[in-house]
């Protein structure tokens, strides 16, 4: 699916979402092992970072042939940003928000928004109960991405069968042995 001010496609039906702090190895080796699987799409997050290291980690993942969507105002020298739920409005060639309720999905203006938790996170505990899949049936004018707790491909499934375009996926991809191997599976 294409966001409306996107000129040339961009694939959100899995969005890799980055945590150094989770990986099983090197975050630039589970990036490699995610493309090698079949993403295109990675949410670079590690905000932790210095700008000038977050930019050198963007560019070193575009390098790779990621698509990278960098999480707050700043694009990192790229077109697509993802903003939080409490961050101004600020526009990129592509830029999402994050929602935690439908509520907040229905009055984004972004291209697309990730709603979440989904299912029970371990990555992000603090966020409430789970919302589960019939919350991604809503009807916005954007793309809906699941995020939160998503651990398998049937979950990915269920997802996309509830309505999502796509599943943000962090702590099952940053974890794995295998990342290309869990990316592959999300995909089928």
């Amino acid at each position: 699916m294409t966001p409306a001010k996107a000129t040339t496609p961009v694939e959100l039906r899995l969005v890799v979402v980055t945590d150094r702090a989770q990986a099983k190895r090197g975050l630039l080796e589970v990036v490699k092992a995610s493309l090698d699987g079949g993403a295109h799409t990675f949410l670079l997050r590690e905000k932790d970072l210095p700008r000038s290291e977050r930019l050198a980690l963007a560019e070193e993942m575009r390098a790779l042939g990621a698509f990278v969507i960098a999480a707050g105002t700043d694009p990192l020298g790229g077109d697509a940003i993802h903003l939080s739920a409490i961050d101004p409005t600020v526009t990129a060639r592509l830029t999402g928000r994050s929602c935690h309720s439908q509520a907040e999905a229905m009055a984004a203006n972004e291209d697309y928004v990730t709603l979440s938790p989904i299912f029970s996170s371990a990555s992000k505990p603090g966020y409430g109960p789970a919302l589960g899949v019939a919350a991604l049936g809503i009807g916005t004018r954007q793309m809906v991405l699941a995020l939160g707790g998503v651990q398998t491909p049937a979950q990915a499934a269920a997802c996309r069968e509830a309505g999502a375009a796509g599943v943000a996926v962090m702590g099952a991809i940053m974890r794995a042995d295998d990342p290309a191997a869990i990316v592959s599976g999300f995909l089928r």
